[in-house]
């Protein structure tokens, strides 16, 4: 039997993940808040109220936010474990929560069911990570992508030339190559990166990949 606690600002989204969690039989208690500080505050009021053992927690909370409050659940609560539950994905906010103590993160699109199976995971000693979170943190601790020193020096030029917004021509002229040998490097380019158009050229450029 769990002893889980949802922190979640959004009545909507907390009364639906409250009606759902207290129909599961493995649910021994669920206790609800608002904000970080309401949850700590509503705690400490009764006597000898079981502790929660996972926490449910949205980061876009009044007050303090919820990466800010893992610190605080963390000590006030020595056994509990983390997971984070928003709307955020982007890198920043995933690895900060991460940082602070939370051993989980999951996406608000995720299905109740699914929420129930990281619950549980938690609860026998696992992590849970929607898929498209673990791939990002995956990406964060795979070797770097960078293709760069797969091309020349001459090649790195052309590739700056034509994310700056530089035409074929105008790149020639830059490097006081003929137009003829640039199509060449870039043909090159094309084969060492794997790809076949510029915009996939300017996108592994804004993506950091070259």
């Amino acid at each position: 039997m769990i002893s889980l606690a949802l922190i979640e600002d959004d009545l909507l989204i907390q009364e639906s993940l409250r009606d759902f969690f207290r129909a599961q039989e493995g649910i021994a208690e669920l206790q609800t808040a608002t904000s970080v500080e309401c949850f700590l505050s509503d705690f400490a009021k009764v006597e000898n109220r079981l502790e929660p053992e996972i926490i449910l927690l949205d980061i876009n909370l009044l007050g303090i936010s919820g990466i800010e409050g893992i610190p605080l659940l963390l000590d006030a609560f020595s056994k509990v474990d983390i997971i984070m539950l928003t709307t955020f994905e982007d890198n920043d906010k995933i690895f900060k929560a991460l940082s602070a103590g939370a051993c989980s993160y999951l996406s608000k699109k995720t299905p109740l069911a699914k929420i129930l199976e990281a619950v549980e995971v938690v609860y026998a000693g696992g992590s849970y990570m929607s898929p498209s979170i673990a791939r990002k943190v995956v990406n964060r601790f795979a070797p770097s992508k960078k293709v760069s020193q797969k091309l020349t020096k001459r090649q790195q030029e052309i590739v700056d030339g034509i994310v700056a917004g530089k035409s074929y021509k105008m790149i020639a002229d830059d490097l006081f190559v003929s137009l003829d040998t640039v199509r060449s490097h870039i043909k090159n380019i094309y084969k060492a990166l794997n790809i076949n158009s510029k915009a996939e050229l300017i996108r592994k450029s804004y993506d950091n990949e070259i």
